[in-house]
């Protein structure tokens, strides 16, 4: 049995409490945490609008795309996502500020005594304490990520104003299926009836088209009821209404343009100037974030095939002498196929452990490289993504670039060696 903390205790003693007293981090299924959410009248947030995000990959730029513009419109705004980069405070915020320690104890403090015996899971305990807060806030909008398919995610408690799914591929295989015709249903799952859902998936399976019928959820499809289209440095929008010449996200262009349908079914108020600002302005930490410029250091989470497959169409820009690659990757991801679609760009592996036990050893990630993909490949593995950098740098020149990816666990120890240097 765990006592709770003190009401002095900090934020780490109550995250490391709230992984001690539920076997499992992930536990899908909505009744536990939904009577938790009754007893603290949290499955309905007010006037505050709803959103929730479902998708593969590019929930959070899909998120901070619209963020940046409702900010710019003078709206409040939360926003809860995950996992966190460096900081848990990352999970929720708030006018786009992290929330701080203080909120998430109040809020974990209220949670854990309302659920009297009920046992609730780590990501349980963060999504219900999202709500607590943004209910306290009275936001005018809130932005909910899901964090692991749809159907079941604790996020799926609250009926949305709106629902989005960004995309669907093949991930979490062992949650949601190894089709994409499973895991397209368990993302459907966050839809309500008579209610609209944008859909910025191109190849849509047919059964979830089928499911939106049947439920009477109102469809905005990408190829359907919008699209868009690109040139160099500006792109279109046509959807219930036409926008020209916007300037390119450094986000995701896929995700730029649900973003914008999302914007204009919900706040069809807004003007073209403020849409525009928003979607060029927004930015997301370990989205091709750039570190350095000479040489050039890029940071992205790509961490399945679906997005590893964008980020090779995005590194196909830069043509460098060189394209190193530092790389980690969590054994339960499809590190074979992720390593196959980036072989052909990649000069030179730096390939790392991770400081998780789900990682998959520097070691083995070499292995597929060299015995699955590319047998004559220059590649190394290191302990640490410390010792992998070092490598690197003492290697890379002028013309080099260098992708740091695989994990939001890569890009996060990536960061702390970046900013250890600063200090």
């Amino acid at each position: 049995m765990f006592n709770a903390p003190a009401q002095d205790a900090s934020l780490d003693i109550w995250l490391d409490y709230l992984l001690a007293i539920h076997p499992t981090e992930i536990d899908m299924g909505l009744g536990r945490v939904a009577d938790v959410a009754e007893r603290l009248g949290l499955r309905d947030l007010g006037a505050t609008k709803v959103v929730t995000v479902a998708g593969t990959n590019g929930k959070g730029t899909t998120c901070a795309m619209v963020e940046q513009v409702l900010l710019l419109a003078g709206e409040s705004v939360g926003v809860y996502s995950s996992p966190h980069m460096l900081k848990y405070n990352e999970r929720v915020r708030i006018n786009g500020k992290d929330v701080d320690d203080e909120l998430f104890i109040q809020a974990f403090d209220a949670i854990n005594q309302a659920r009297g015996d009920i046992s609730l899971s780590y990501f349980e305990f963060a999504t219900l304490a999202g709500l607590y807060i943004f209910k306290a806030a009275k936001l005018d909008t809130v932005l909910l990520e899901v964090g692991l398919g749809g159907r079941l995610d604790a996020i799926n408690i609250i009926d949305a104003d709106i629902a989005v799914i960004t995309s669907i591929d093949l991930d979490h295989q062992e949650y949601l299926g190894d089709t994409r015709e499973s895991v397209g249903m368990e993302k459907a799952g966050i839809l309500r009836a008579n209610k609209p859902v944008i859909i910025g998936e191109p190849d849509l399976p047919a059964c979830v088209v089928e499911y939106a019928h049947d439920l009477g959820a109102v469809i905005h499809r990408v190829g359907h009821e919008f699209s868009y289209s690109s040139e160099v440095t500006f792109w279109k929008f046509s959807g219930l209404q036409t926008m020209s010449d916007i300037p390119m996200p450094s986000l995701p262009l896929p995700n730029a343009a649900t973003a914008l349908a999302l914007l204009e079914l919900g706040w069809p108020q807004l003007s073209d100037d403020i849409v525009r600002k928003g979607i060029q302005e927004a930015r997301l930490t370990g989205r091709l974030e750039v570190v350095s410029e000479q040489p050039l250091v890029l940071l992205d989470v790509a961490h399945n095939p679906h997005a590893a497959r964008y980020l090779a169409k995005q590194l196909e820009k830069h043509q460098p002498k060189r394209l190193f690659a530092l790389c980690g990757m969590l054994k339960d991801k499809d590190c074979r196929q992720v390593i196959e679609i980036l072989a052909s760009q990649v000069d030179v592996w730096a390939f790392t452990s991770l400081q998780t036990e789900r990682s998959a050893t520097g070691e083995a990630l070499e292995k597929i490289l060299m015995e699955q993909v590319q047998p004559m490949a220059d590649a190394k593995h290191f302990d640490s993504v410390e010792s992998a950098w070092r490598a690197i740098a003492a290697e890379i020149s002028q013309g080099d670039v260098v992708i740091v990816f695989g994990s939001f666990y890569t890009v996060a120890e990536f960061k702390n060696i970046e900013l250890g240097g600063r200090d």
